[in-house]
């Protein structure tokens, strides 16, 4: 029978409960488990898919299209498996299925209620993968005490019945405050946060206590003693420079040898070296690389995260100390600001977007960038935004635009396709999940890649127009990477410049620690190359 893990939180969000979940994954996968992550979000939204970035931060996607929550970027990143739609659910899919099942007669005129009918659904979808995994980790969103989670953690509740104690394992993500005036570490918020979880008739077994200050041996017995938990099952997750440390703080403290214990399975020894190979790396820099992420959402970081993390990746595969200069795309970027705001960088990125807001400082960037022999790598948007420029001020292609700006503009060089061809490609008018890319040989990409066929996964709904494809190819343009039908054109470079490549796709999910994605490892190699050409000697 497979075994169960539910992480809860308490105190307050924010904690890190997807890092700690990713952590918990990544210890019990190199010990050779299958394991597999889900995350429930107690939101009444079906997916974050039309959520502000402001209000969830990046919307990430898996190979199967489904839109979800950041943290599965954590979990795929941390574990190195492909997660599916199965790892990921909301208050809202959960709802909706059980109102669909109501109106199809599935219950059979039963008064339908949280329990049992919302709470089954939350088992089901929890159990959908058990027959393939030894180890299902399921992360519930939210904190303990919210009304919105409350039928999710009745679920888990019921699960230990169904399942039994062996097979199930409650974690629980606390804070432990350090009061500045009064010099102390406080232990009520955990407290009360496993009183309260304890209320709805969960004891968790283990308790992860986030701190910025080391524990001494009172706050371990003060917790054990108020929240019911043994004392070795305390553990101190003390705050680390890197969240790629969380998985080492874990493994010092046994957590992996607690989850063995309590389900009563081989503790196997852990092969971290690849991971540990990345922190080494991480930290032994031989030199650093400065990269400019341009874009709109740049007060509110994590809606770049898997952008910002796969920049982390490559830095470290090259020995290099990253820093990211994040430029606010929506100011009036006249050349005066732009060369102020970009001089001192070594390569630009412009990922992904939606919308017309700060697209001029976006092609005034991108014109920067080709003009000024700055390494340049274009996203999603990114790469639309640098076909919008090249057609504007090489191929003289007067307000040349995109439909999506500006519906009227006389050379749609990204429109939507509305073919019936390319409908029943994507399914509708989103391009979402993975799709398959054939490369151009002797192209950038086909050197980074190193062969003819990938898949990369896509979230977008504009496309390159083919009317101009001739037009702006006759004037320098190169379009490396195609569908394999020919139909779509994914990746644009530019030969005459050191590295100047835009794709439609989003590789930021698919980079890893220890494995990063070719485009942004040749991307800040390239960066690198630009930075030393450009250093002043001393």
């Amino acid at each position: 029978m497979a075994k169960y893990i539910f992480v809860v939180g308490g105190v307050l969000s924010s904690l890190g409960k997807g890092i700690a979940t990713a952590s918990i994954g990544l210890l019990l996968k190199s010990m050779g488990y299958k394991v597999v992550l889900q995350k429930f979000d107690p939101y009444l939204n079906v997916d974050p898919g039309t959520m502000s970035p402001f209000q969830h931060g990046e919307i990430f996607v898996t190979d199967d299209g489904a839109e979800t929550d950041l943290d599965l970027g954590h979990y795929e990143r941390f574990t190195d498996v492909s997660l599916t739609r199965h790892s990921s659910s909301s208050a809202g899919q959960v709802y909706e299925t059980v109102i669909q099942n109501e109106r199809r007669g599935v219950y059979q005129g039963k008064t339908v209620q949280v329990i049992p009918h919302i709470t089954d659904e939350i088992k089901h979808r929890i159990r959908a993968l058990e027959a393939d995994y030894d180890i299902i980790i399921t992360e519930i969103g939210g904190t303990v005490g919210d009304i919105e989670s409350l039928p999710f953690l009745e679920a888990v509740r019921q699960l230990r019945l169904d399942l039994g104690y062996k097979n199930t394992l409650y974690i629980m993500l606390t804070y432990v405050p350090y009061i500045k005036s009064a010099g102390e570490l406080k232990t009520k918020p955990s407290q009360h946060s496993a009183y309260k979880l304890r209320e709805i008739g969960i004891q968790p077994e283990i308790l992860l206590c986030r701190s910025e200050k080391p524990f001494g041996k009172e706050i371990y017995d003060k917790i054990a003693l108020f929240t019911n938990v043994p004392r070795e099952n305390v553990i101190n997750a003390i705050d680390v420079k890197s969240v790629y440390e969380c998985p080492i703080t874990f493994k010092n403290a046994n957590l992996h040898k607690l989850i063995c214990q309590h389900f009563e399975i081989e503790c196997r020894p852990l092969n971290l070296r690849s991971w540990n190979k990345f922190l080494t790396n991480s930290q032994d820099c031989v030199d650093k690389v400065t990269i400019a992420i341009c874009g709109k959402y740049v007060r509110h970081q994590d809606a770049y995260k898997s952008v910002e993390e796969a920049l982390v990746h490559s830095a470290a595969w090259h020995r290099l100390k990253l820093q990211i200069k994040w430029i606010d795309s929506e100011q009036n970027f006249k050349f005066a600001l732009l060369n102020r705001s970009l001089q001192d960088v070594d390569g630009i990125l412009i990922p992904g977007g939606f919308g017309v807001r700060g697209i001029e400082g976006k092609i005034a960037i991108a014109e920067y960038a080709r003009t000024h022999k700055i390494p340049y790598f274009g996203i999603c948007l990114g790469m639309q935004v640098a076909v919008i420029e090249f057609a504007r001020h090489i191929c003289h292609l007067k307000d040349a635009n995109s439909t999506e700006f500006d519906p009227k503009t006389p050379h749609p060089v990204i429109h939507l396709m509305e073919e019936q061809q390319y409908v029943e490609m994507v399914g509708g008018t989103m391009r979402l999940g993975a799709y398959s890319c054939k490369l151009k040989r002797g192209t950038l990409a086909r050197k980074a890649y190193g062969k003819v066929l990938i898949s990369e996964r896509h979230r977008h709904r504009y496309e390159f127009n083919n009317a101009y494809r001739e037009k702006l190819e006759s004037k320098g343009l190169t379009f490396s990477g195609f569908s394999p039908d020919g139909l779509l054109v994914e990746i644009i470079e530019l030969p005459a410049h050191p590295f100047y490549i835009g794709v439609q796709f989003h590789p930021e999910f698919k980079s890893r620690p220890n494995k990063p994605h070719p485009l942004f490892r040749e991307f800040i190699s390239a960066a690198y190359q630009y930075h030393q050409s450009h250093s002043t000697p001393v």
